[in-house]
């Protein structure tokens, strides 16, 4: 028979090779090689090719292989710094490649959560069912029983009779007894039971792709528009309630203009740290319940939402709403200039970002008549692009550089510099320690930046040496060897120094008890004038 690759192109037969391939080569890379990673990246851009491979309607259709195309972009964003998010996000970019040439457009977000949903949880069965629905379908057609019932019905006899006499054998000649008891299975130890575990999630994970699977039925997008009947709400109860709203949002966005801003001193006993620390995320809640107010109360085409007035309240709120919204962004970074900045509260930043834009879109919404569809689509759209653009952005070394140049012990201005938390960034705060401990230093915090940035660099080259090689760690350790030459410094001893480089007191050598009345007893003559006794 002449073999054709076009024919043999999405047939099962290949989604089976490419997913015993796939397991070979993560086997490979992640139990014999002991690779983590950036190997991620390169495994996922492997899983993509064997994608397209196996189904050509992805790369038949623009739009799933655009889709495709930002799936490898996750790919090497895992190779160019291997953390949660890139994964995340491959997976669903990939999900979404695999399962759109079996729909008919792209309708909205909360449809396709529920498409991934599904796909992902029929998948954690793995080839099973295929293989069931195959065999089913074989034995209907008739031709069972040339395949695999035929070939059992060939060999069970012969297979059955040899190992019966076999072990007739064995009882009777020691020779073939000690023959089969060389014979041993393999012992399920720790290593042997992650490598099978390891094989399955592979098997999982290749085979989600190469057979996506559909939800029959979805639950649809309610359109959000028009008037529905909620018990108290009304055009008079909703117009009082924005009359009242907008009200206290001024009380609050006016307290918050004149502490925040230096206009007026706060009360005392309060300082501006505790001000800014205490308010920034219920802040941010309220803005959300307001949001969430618009969406219930205030639907497109709604008779409520037609009245001029009501459009001018809800506006003028979400105006009040967002500038609610900056007062928390500034209060997160008055709290930043007191303390120290974090990788938690730059996300932060990034999410009231966020709310900040959904309030825009919610207004925007309501005077457009626009659906709730475009709602969910839009936003969903701008946390996507904001996330694709984290993945590149290396948050943990934004922090340690800020947190290092505003230190109090560098300008004397900011807060007191906290090396533990550098310590816990770990290769993020490596270019930034160097940079700090090159400057001029008070000698012990000199000694303390060095043995903190020493733990910091030998844990980074143990990763990197054990399999943890991403491009990020590998351009860090290329740039740090660049500044301090052959100049990197001994290891320090496990387990002696603390996250802020001091020596632990534990280790801090002491003079032995019994030196002690030796030196009074030579110190004493000098005293007495050398009288002796």
């Amino acid at each position: 028979m002449e073999f054709s690759l076009h024919r043999l192109r999405g047939a099962f037969a290949l989604k089976a090779i490419l997913t015993v391939a796939l397991v070979a080569l993560g086997d490979l890379l992640f139990f014999q090689k002991g690779f983590h990673g950036g190997a991620f990246g390169f495994y996922g851009l492997t899983m993509l090719a064997a994608l397209a491979l196996a189904r050509p309607a992805v790369m038949g259709h623009i739009r799933p292989a655009a889709v495709l195309c930002l799936a490898a972009l996750y790919a090497v964003a895992m190779a160019y710094s291997a953390s949660p998010l890139p994964w995340t996000l491959f997976w669903i970019a990939a999900g979404f490649a695999t399962l759109m040439p079996r729909t008919a457009d792209f309708d909205d977000g909360w449809r396709w959560f529920q498409r991934l949903m599904f796909h992902g949880l029929v998948s954690l069965l793995g080839p099973i069912p295929d293989i069931g629905r195959r065999a089913a379908a074989r034995a209907r057609r008739g031709s069972a029983a040339g395949g695999l019932q035929r070939l059992l019905h060939v060999v069970i006899l012969p297979i059955a009779g040899s190992l019966l006499f076999l072990g007739l054998f064995a009882a009777a000649n020691p020779i073939i007894e000690g023959w089969l008891a060389s014979f041993s299975t393999p012992r399920m130890d720790g290593r042997l039971f992650f490598r099978i575990a390891l094989w399955l999630v592979l098997v999982w994970l290749a085979w989600s792709l190469m057979r996506p699977h559909m939800a029959r039925h979805l639950l649809g997008t309610f359109d959000g528009r028009g008037d529905v009947h909620i018990p108290g709400v009304s055009p008079a109860s909703v117009t009082l309630s924005l009359l009242v709203f907008n009200l206290l949002f001024l009380m609050q966005n006016a307290m918050d203009a004149a502490w925040l801003w230096g206009l007026v001193p706060l009360p005392d006993g309060m300082t501006l740290a505790a001000y800014a620390h205490r308010g920034a995320y219920p802040l941010i809640a309220t803005a959300l319940l307001a949001a969430l107010f618009v969406l219930v109360a205030l639907r497109p085409r709604s008779t409520t939402a037609g009245i001029r007035s009501v459009r001018v309240l809800v506006a003028l709120w979400i105006a009040q709403n967002l500038f609610l919204v900056f007062n928390a962004a500034l209060r997160t970074i008055d709290y930043v200039e007191a303390y120290s900045l974090t990788v938690l509260r730059i996300s932060a930043l990034l999410w009231m970002g966020l709310v900040a834009l959904g309030l825009v879109l919610v207004l925007w919404r309501m005077l457009a008549d626009k659906s709730a569809a475009w709602l969910i689509n839009t936003n969903l759209a701008a946390a996507g692009m904001l996330l694709t653009v984290v993945c590149f952005v290396d948050l943990g070394a934004v922090a340690a550089q800020w947190n290092l140049r505003h230190a109090r012990e560098v300008d004397g201005d900011g807060a007191v510099l906290d090396l533990c938390y550098l310590d816990e960034l770990g290769g993020s705060a490596l270019l930034p320690l160097i940079e700090l401990e090159q400057r001029e230093l008070p000698d012990e915090l000199r000694e303390r930046v060095h043995n903190t940035r020493l733990m910091v660099h030998y844990r980074l080259i143990d990763d990197v040496n054990q399999g943890g090689w991403d491009w990020l760690s590998q351009h860090r350790l290329a740039e740090a060897k660049q500044q301090l030459g052959r100049k990197i410094g001994r290891r320090l001893p496990e387990g002696e120094y603390s996250c802020s480089g001091e020596l632990l007191e534990r280790y801090i050598p002491s003079v032995p008890a019994s030196s002690a009345p030796i030196a009074a007893e030579t110190a004493a003559p000098a005293l007495t004038g050398g009288v002796d006794r």
